[in-house]
């Protein structure tokens, strides 16, 4: 078999001189076997290469009919990052010079909110996401924290509710306004006291509705019901004590019954938080894990560090067994942190550098080589951090799968950076829009807490789609009215006495008033524009104000436009949907 693999190689090596190229050529299999039935013992000039043995001819032919190019179908091998103009980038915001490592920004389809450099206490602010160009330097701010301010996180089922915890060992829940801010906001709507030292992250949970986790210098990880009337709570449901330095990074799986948090201590943890019990524990010691994050519904962990030479590294792991990393793979020998941030609708992995302007991203796969590197998105302005849009606030029309919003201290500007799938058609592409997690929990708090696991409620991105249930409800009948008995009015010539005529017929006008109402919202949900509240909104009084209400009102008649095309489609959505759930209950 050795001087079998010498043969082919002259044989690559003379085609390759007879041709006269300078590069080599690829040789099909077909051609290979035919020279080595024909040639099975010749002996290539310039190479001694003595009698092959017998039955290697066979053996070759066996090696070759199983060998396979190494090509890989992807539909997003040609992704590529688009910065914003400047136009459509937040100029002159004043981001914070912390060195915690942390985002400092966080996004919804809303708005975006930054942790910015204030003297006195910890802000952030909280901008309209349509609201790009130069911020006023007088801009409101949310101000309540007596100490710098080092996460913040949106809740996922409100676009107006935010969370932050600050270096003075608090915690605490803000209601943003719909309208535009036009004072600071100093009272926050819950304040959580139960950390002794500093709260360095926070995460809401995935499909639990107001279930929220703190971790803090004393190295405990505390669950949150705010599903109170208490504006001040200082007993949290659970406490997690099971790490014995700071906890660096913690991450829920899809329905959010596991989390896995890294520690300072250089150990991956996979715990169950209402048992509060430590279900693996990984205590590799060639992989020191700054940031760790569960890979969707693959039981896989992917952690983001540094080697044992101190080299950035990513590394792959087996959620049922952290004892070896399934996958290592060395970046560069820089020194800032990495940030993972995981599509489990594409399967995409995007690393982002803290203090380099790279993004690499990768496609993850459930089995080997796992990790495929696709591409990077390179740029000379280092970000601080970097906030992620939810999928339901992309622009489809445009094929963005992914928008990135990065922090840009040196030039005080937000960039927003979109991943864009290639395509010529306008129309929307199904294939790389799946069904993705909505804006609605799929359980209460107390569901959560009493051991129930939902996966979140899935929706589709199509314009004018609603939520997708997997059990669609059927409409409740009406009530039936009794009908009179006419056999009661025979001595009246079997005709209805005017008053029970009456009622039949005040029956009938409330029925049809009711369906009138339920077709007819409500006059304060008609207020709702793109969502702020139009008659609450102050006019405005500067030149910028007045400029972003014309935009607001442009991207309003937009939206009505846009409603008005898709009524049509929705309502033969439903009825298809009816017929369908009519089919199956008839045939059951």
């Amino acid at each position: 078999m050795h001087f079998d693999f010498f043969l082919v190689f002259n044989l690559q090596k003379a085609k390759r001189n007879a041709s006269g190229l300078a590069h080599s050529l690829p040789i099909s299999r077909a051609f290979l076997i035919q020279e080595l039935q024909c040639f099975p013992s010749a002996v290539l000039p310039g190479v001694l290469c003595p009698e092959p043995a017998p039955g290697s001819a066979p053996a070759m032919q066996r090696l070759l009919m199983s060998w396979h190019p190494q090509y890989r179908s992807s539909k997003f091998r040609h992704v590529y990052g688009k910065a914003a103009s400047k136009e459509k980038c937040y100029d002159c915001v004043p981001i914070t010079h912390s060195v915690h490592d942390n985002h400092f920004c966080a996004v919804n389809p809303h708005f975006i909110a930054v942790v910015t450099e204030c003297a006195g206490g910890g802000a952030f602010l909280v901008i309209p996401i349509h609201q790009t160009g130069k911020l006023d330097p007088h801009y409101p701010r949310i101000c309540g924290h007596k100490g710098n301010v080092l996460d913040i996180k949106w809740n996922p089922f409100n676009d107006f509710v935010i969370a932050s915890c600050s270096e003075d060992a608090t915690v605490k829940i803000w209601d943003i306004p719909k309208h535009l801010l036009t004072k600071n906001i100093t009272t926050p709507k819950k304040e959580l006291l139960g950390h002794a030292r500093r709260v360095g992250l926070i995460e809401w949970h995935p499909t639990a509705s107001n279930i929220l986790f703190s971790s803090g210098h004393d190295y405990k990880i505390m669950i949150w019901n705010l599903d109170t009337r208490e504006d001040v709570l200082s007993n949290p449901v659970k406490i997690l004590d099971a790490h014995k330095d700071v906890v660096l990074s913690m991450s829920f799986n899809t329905d959010g019954s596991l989390l896995a948090t890294a520690c300072r201590d250089r150990k991956i943890r996979l715990i169950d938080p209402r048992a509060r019990t430590v279900l693996q524990e990984a205590s590799y010691k060639s992989h020191k894990a700054n940031k760790v994050l569960f890979l969707g519904n693959m039981k896989k962990l992917l952690s983001t560090g540094t080697s044992r030479w101190n080299n950035r590294q990513i590394a792959l792991w087996d959620q049922n067994d952290l004892s070896v990393p399934l996958l290592e793979e060395d970046l560069d020998g820089s020194s800032g942190l990495l940030f993972p941030f995981y599509d489990s609708d594409t399967n995409m992995l995007y690393v982002v550098g803290k203090g380099d302007g790279n993004i690499r991203y990768y496609e993850i796969s459930p089995e080997k080589p796992y990790l495929n590197y696709l591409m990077e998105y390179r740029s000379h302005l280092p970000q601080k951090g970097i906030g992620m849009m939810p999928k339901r606030g992309l622009e489809v029309s445009a094929c963005e799968i992914f928008r990135f919003y990065k922090l840009i201290p040196t030039k005080s500007l937000i960039e927003p950076i979109s991943m864009i799938v290639p395509r010529r058609s306008e129309s929307y592409q199904e294939d790389i829009y799946p069904l993705t997690t909505g804006g609605q929990p799929a359980m209460t708090a107390q569901e959560w807490l009493n051991g129930v696991n939902k996966g979140p409620l899935l929706v589709s991105l199509r314009p004018g789609s609603g939520p997708v249930n997997s059990l669609p409800q059927l409409p409740e009948p009406e009530p039936l009215v009794k009908s009179p008995d006419l056999t009661q009015y025979k001595g009246q010539g079997g005709r209805m006495p005017p008053e029970e005529m009456q009622k039949k017929s005040d029956i009938k006008d409330s029925r049809n008033q009711l369906k009138v109402e339920e077709r007819l919202p409500k006059n304060e949900h008609m207020r709702l524009s793109n969502g702020f509240d139009i008659f609450e909104c102050p006019p405005p009084k500067t030149e910028n104000e007045l400029l972003q209400m014309f935009y607001r009102q442009q991207e309003e008649i937009r939206r009505l436009r846009e409603l008005v095309n898709q009524r049509d489609v929705k309502i033969k959505q439903l009825e298809l949907e009816l017929r369908n759930v009519y089919t199956a209950t008839g045939r059951y």
